[in-house]
């Protein structure tokens, strides 16, 4: 089920959660999830340790004007669960390509919380986007495996800068092909 917000960008129904897009209420879970290294080291673009005014930075351009992109909350409330479980996000590469990024707060890892976002997210397609492209660390095999269970396919190694390792760390290239 999709519906439009204020904000232009689309509210996704999943089973046991929305996707919503982000509030700047959020920054307090979103920081306390993202203050933890595991987290923080499966992930490109946050840093260990997490910065004074970080998470209210990544807010404010998320909510921006003329934004690349999309990010969503995995707000569980309906369901009687915390307002942000995780975060999934969609950045617009070129016509017709988005690459998808998405993760789960770490007590909820292995519940199936990612997979169901990113399937909803699929089904939504909101960018209207032929194909979707995604990366892991190939050190992030869960991961990988969510991609794969959504209907990705691999593609290729690769590299890619992490913040939080201050290093290019190996990954897995995937896609999907939508409609």
């Amino acid at each position: 089920m999709l519906q439009e917000s204020i904000e232009t960008q689309p509210i996704i129904a999943a089973e046991r959660f929305t996707l919503r897009p982000l509030r700047r209420s959020d920054a307090g879970l979103i920081a306390l999830y993202t203050a933890d290294k595991r987290l923080a080291l499966g992930t490109r673009t946050i840093p260990h340790p997490l910065p004074p005014g970080a998470t209210e930075a990544f807010i404010e351009r998320a909510l921006a004007d003329g934004r690349s992109q999309d990010v969503w909350a995995m707000d569980g409330t309906d369901q009687g669960l915390d307002e942000v479980l995780g975060l999934i996000a969609l950045t617009r590469v070129e016509e017709g390509q988005s690459e998808v990024s998405f993760w789960v707060a770490p007590g909820l890892w292995n519940a199936g919380f990612a997979s169901e976002a990113l399937a909803a997210l699929l089904a939504a397609n909101p960018h209207r986007s032929r194909a979707l492209l995604a990366e892991v660390f190939q050190d992030n095999p869960g991961s990988a495996r969510v991609l794969s269970h959504c209907g990705f396919e691999y593609l290729g190694d690769a590299e890619a800068w992490s913040v939080a390792r201050g290093a290019r760390v190996p990954t897995w290239t995937y896609v999907c092909k939508l409609g």
